[in-house]
């Protein structure tokens, strides 16, 4: 599958990623991670600073899937609110859920700084946008929930919105804990840090098939080659039911532009991350060297000759949603690109060993939250493989 089309705003700023050669031989590890996406590159990098010998293939050149096509807003938020997702797995499990989801952001952060790596993190405030007035009641009831359980956040009325955007809503959530990196570096960073601590990372090498004997499983390429590995992680996004051999979540393409470097952000408080209660919804952000990315219009994926063919009208959807937005901010669409991601019903990751697949760690990051799900996957999998339980292991397994 094709995950993504277009130019991405990571191509126009950081050019193409590190090249790396295919697997031309037989060879053996502790761990063998199918997938060198932002989610492989976390789990690995988690694993090799404990000691583990992990290798990295991915069909394609690593990174250039669904994580190129990433707009990168951190928000701990889910697209599930807090007080839905209780009614669904109780209250207790979905502040813990939300928490995990919190910390993640802080993790990304303490990650980034102990290696050194320069990707523009910055910490910013999110705001949640009422679409109408409807919707407020369940704003407040959201926010009581979540300042229940810890969280910083705080309902804005409408004259506090207005006073500070250059927009109106009836009411909004404003949270604190939030963030925006540029994933690419960080990705790529991440994977070279791998390399250092002795992860072995292959691109253009695809699995042909793989078994379990005893406590080994084998992989084998399309080219014949082996891999021998004592786990396996599946890190492969969306493209992973047909390991799984069953339907856990759904496909959706969504789209998004970025505008060349902006003169002012004239009506944009803090330049906050921006998402709203519409379904599906808008979500902005902007960049270091002052971009503003606005991305949105999903549909339901059929395939991707549909979703490229949409490129063009979405294009101008986007431009239009986001001069209704920020009227006073002149811009020039820059690039323009779409990507294919997906949804679980209760809005969180799949992570862990399934039953019917020993031997196998699945960390699949589905939904708006794949980069702070690929951190949390990163530590329930290393536990997992030095024999420990993740205290939120039971909250994204298999057994759910």
């Amino acid at each position: 599958m094709d995950l993504k089309s277009g130019e991405t705003i990571w191509q126009l700023k950081d050019g193409p990623p590190r090249k790396y050669p295919p697997l031309t031989e037989n060879i053996d590890c502790d761990v063998a991670i199918i997938g060198g996406g932002i989610t492989g590159a976390l789990v690995a990098c988690e694993l090799t600073r404990h000691g583990a010998d992990c290798v990295i293939i991915d069909k394609r050149e690593p990174g250039t899937g669904s994580t190129s096509a990433s707009t990168a807003l951190l928000v701990y938020e889910l697209d599930m609110p807090l007080c839905e997702l209780a009614g669904r797995i109780g209250e207790r499990n979905a502040a813990q859920c939300y928490r995990e989801s919190v910390e993640a952001i802080g993790k990304i952060e303490r990650l980034a700084q102990e290696l050194r790596i320069d990707c523009d993190f910055r910490r910013r405030k999110s705001l949640y946008l009422a679409e109408r007035e409807s919707d407020v009641a369940d704003l407040r009831r959201e926010c009581a929930m979540r300042q229940k359980h810890g969280i910083e956040v705080e309902i804005w009325r409408r004259e506090q919105i207005e006073h500070c955007f250059s927009f109106t809503r009836p009411a909004a959530l404003m949270s604190g804990d939030a963030a925006e990196i540029d994933i690419a570096k960080f990705h790529s960073a991440l994977l070279e840090q791998c390399a250092r601590t002795g992860a072995r990372i292959f691109a253009q090498t695809e699995m042909a098939r793989h078994s379990r004997h005893s406590d080994t499983s084998t992989l084998v390429t399309q080219n014949g080659n082996r891999i021998n590995a004592r786990k396996i992680v599946f890190a492969t996004g969306y493209e992973s039911e047909k390991y799984l051999r069953r339907k856990i979540g759904s496909l959706k393409s969504t789209f998004a532009i970025a505008t060349q470097p902006l003169a002012d952000f004239s009506g944009w408080h803090e330049r906050c991350l921006i998402w709203t209660t519409a379904r599906p919804y808008p979500y902005l952000r902007a960049t270091t060297d002052h971009r503003a990315i606005i991305g949105g219009e999903d549909i339901d994926f059929e395939n991707e000759e549909l979703r490229d063919a949409l490129l063009p009208q979405k294009t101008e959807r986007l431009a239009k949603t986001f001069r209704s937005f920020f009227p006073h901010i002149d811009f020039e669409v820059a690039c323009a690109w779409a990507g294919t991601f997906g949804e679980t019903a209760d809005s969180l990751a799949w992570i862990g060993e399934p039953p019917e697949f020993p031997g196998a760690y699945f960390a699949l990051g589905y939904g708006g939250n794949g980069i702070t799900y690929g951190m949390i996957a990163a530590e329930i999998i290393r536990d997992a493989y030095f024999g420990k339980t993740h205290p939120a292991a039971h909250l994204f397994g298999f057994n759910r």
